[in-house]
């Protein structure tokens, strides 16, 4: 085991999604200010079809002429519709990312990859969890997500066990591909804080990490269902002020005081940890 290279703290991915109806530009800024790490511009689930036209069109303008702090993503409809191809044609080049819905083997990802855009593809059927691993290999695949919802309709799923299944091999398919963690999908109930922590808390020790979100007011517990602990937090500090003595050293190896080696990825996991608590350290207890 060698000492990894002494490099700045990495920097962790978006803890919270703020999901905002496209035909509502009235909350966009509301949602901008909220404080989730990414606003998320719906024009599928959200809208109603007669109104669909309208939010394309909200969304276009909105992101032409919002300031540019802040990453705005657009969930689009789908790209085996024409009406999910003119959206990606519209808000493709504007938006930091598109979320699209219902992705599988047989999706035309060649159309975002055409643009340049970058695309966050969302698991929502039997077929796109069988293909997982095709998909998150796809050069114009920035992230995976999981639509639970729809995808536990489908598979008339009521066991959670089940749906664990269905998520690790979707956080497989995105680690195998270099990708970002998996986000979890939304917590249905805006008043339930205590259930969206325990269910946060579940989802994170599978690896899943983040959340998206229906309303602001579950941002804050998001945030602090996925912030570090002291206990987690002060390891993490003793593992990365052991690599750095052991790399001015000239060591070839890493050893905690307790006298246990790590390598390089546990190193790189507590620099994670360090980054992601300073991140969210201003929210309450």
């Amino acid at each position: 085991m060698t000492a990894p290279p002494a490099t700045p703290p990495p920097v962790t991915p978006p803890v919270t999604w703020l999901y905002v109806p496209g035909d509502r530009p009235d909350r966009f800024a509301k949602a901008a200010a909220s404080g989730a790490d990414v606003v998320i511009i719906d024009l599928e689930d959200a809208v109603a079809p007669a109104r669909k036209d309208e939010a394309r069109a909200h969304a276009v303008a909105y992101l032409r002429g919002r300031p540019g702090d802040g990453a705005v993503h657009v969930r689009i409809n789908d790209l085996a519709t024409p009406r999910g191809r003119d959206d990606l044609e519209a808000v493709g080049g504007l938006a930091g990312a598109v979320r699209l819905p219902k992705v599988e083997p047989g999706t035309p990802l060649e159309l975002v990859e055409r643009l340049g855009a970058r695309a966050y593809a969302l698991l929502e059927s039997a077929a796109g969890i069988a293909g997982a691993r095709e998909i998150a290999a796809h050069p114009s695949v920035a992230g995976v997500a999981l639509g639970e919802q729809d995808l536990a309709a489908e598979l008339s799923i009521t066991d959670e066990g089940a749906m664990n299944h269905l998520r690790m091999r979707v956080v497989l398919a995105a680690a195998a591909a270099g990708l970002p963690p998996v986000p979890m999908s939304v917590y249905p109930d805006v008043r339930d804080e205590a259930g969206l922590l325990a269910s946060c808390a579940a989802g994170r020790g599978m690896g899943l990490f983040g959340r998206t979100a229906i309303h602001p007011r579950q941002i804050p517990v998001i945030r602090r269902a996925f912030r570090p602990g002291e206990e987690e937090t002060a390891r993490a500090a003793e593992i990365v002020r052991a690599a750095e003595e052991a790399e001015a050293a000239g060591a070839g190896a890493v050893a905690l005081p307790d006298g246990r080696f790590v390598d390089a990825p546990i190193v790189a996991r507590a620099r994670r940890t360090l980054e992601l608590a300073a991140r969210l350290r201003d929210d309450l207890p």
